[in-house]
């Protein structure tokens, strides 16, 4: 399937530094529940992560992340999710998190 570059554009890609991370019990995969902070616009946003195998509460804190920030809120459990950190499958299927190599301001978009 082959999109247009508005397309593209429409999606909003931001980099944010997570500040919490909660356990969650009721996913029904292993999963965190994170806040993320985007910095201005966008603010502090709830996340459920299924990165529990390659991520323990301590790495997490204050890691930056990519995700996308203008997808409808999801609920999942009792959890409102309200943006899809990203990342990709390792060779296991476990999934490895986006970030920059280098620390860049909360908030940036993806270009």
């Amino acid at each position: 399937m082959t999109i247009s570059f508005d397309d593209f554009l429409a999606v909003d890609i931001r980099v944010g530094t997570i500040i919490g991370v909660d356990d969650f019990p009721e996913a029904r995969k292993p999963a965190w529940k994170l806040q993320i902070d985007f910095g201005g616009d966008v603010g502090v946003k709830k996340s459920s992560a299924q990165i529990t195998k390659h991520y323990d509460r301590d790495a997490l804190m204050g890691k930056q992340v990519v995700a996308v920030v203008n997808f409808p809120p999801r609920q999942i459990g009792p959890f409102m999710s309200e943006v899809l950190t990203l990342g990709v499958p390792d060779a296991d299927g476990a999934v490895v998190l986006l970030a920059p190599d280098l620390s860049v301001p909360d908030g940036g978009r993806m270009h």
